[in-house]
C-alpha cells in the first residue's frame, strides 16, 4: 500500500493532487492543512510521497519540505508560485526536492512523481523518465524567461506568455529556445 500526503491548504488543489495520486497507485493518501500537523504524522509513520502546495497557513512550507526530505525517505515535491520557482529549485535542490511551480496540471505532476520514482521503474521506463526530466528542464526554463519578462520589462504573465509564443512562431522555433533567447538577452 503506498502512503501519501498531501499539504494544501487550497482545497481545490489538493483535490486535483488526490486525484493524479490516485492515478499514479496512491492508495493511502491523507490531506492536511498545517505543517505542524504534518510534523506530528511523520513521527507516527513515514509516507512515500509528500506533495506541499505553498503557501500554508502560518508558513511558506519550504521549511517542511527540509524537514521532510532530510528525516525520512519520502519523495518530497514542493509546489510554488513562477516567481519563485527558480529560487527555490535551487536552494532546496541538494535536498532532492523536486520544485514545480504552479499553475499546475495533471500531467505535469505525474510525470513529476514518476520521475522522483524512477529508482522504481523498470528499465525499460528510463526513456520515459529522461524525457520526464527534460520537459521539466524546458518548463524551467520557459518559467525563468516568462519571470524575467515580468520582472525586467513590466509584463504581467499573460502577456509574458503570448511574447514567448509570439517570439516562437516568428521565429520558428520551440518555445524552450525562444525562452532561451530571452534568457540570453535580458541578462
Amino acid at each position: 500500500m503506498k502512503k501519501a500526503i498531501i499539504v494544501s491548504g487550497a482545497d481545490h488543489t489538493a483535490d486535483m493532487i488526490y486525484h493524479t495520486l490516485r492515478n499514479n497507485g496512491y492508495d493511502n493518501i491523507s490531506v492536511i492543512s498545517v505543517g505542524n500537523e504534518v510534523r506530528r504524522s511523520l513521527l507516527n509513520a513515514i509516507p512515500d510521497i509528500i506533495i506541499i502546495n505553498t503557501p500554508l497557513y502560518g508558513e511558506m512550507g519550504t521549511e517542511l519540505a527540509e524537514t521532510a526530505a532530510k528525516d525520512t525517505d519520502a519523495v518530497v515535491i514542493l509546489l510554488c508560485g513562477r516567481d519563485i520557482a527558480d529560487e527555490l529549485a535551487d536552494r532546496l535542490s541538494p535536498y532532492n526536492i523536486l520544485v514545480l511551480s504552479k499553475p499546475l496540471n495533471h500531467r505535469i505532476l505525474s510525470d513529476g512523481i514518476k520521475l522522483l520514482r524512477a529508482d522504481t521503474v523498470p528499465f525499460s521506463d528510463i526513456r520515459e523518465t529522461e524525457e520526464v526530466m527534460r520537459r521539466i528542464s524546458n518548463i524551467r526554463i520557459i518559467n525563468r524567461a516568462k519571470s524575467m519578462l515580468m520582472k525586467y520589462l513590466g509584463f504581467t504573465e499573460p502577456q509574458a506568455h503570448r511574447y514567448l509564443e509570439k517570439q516562437a512562431m516568428n521565429s520558428r522555433c520551440t518555445r524552450y529556445e525562444a525562452a532561451k533567447k530571452i534568457i540570453s538577452d535580458l541578462t
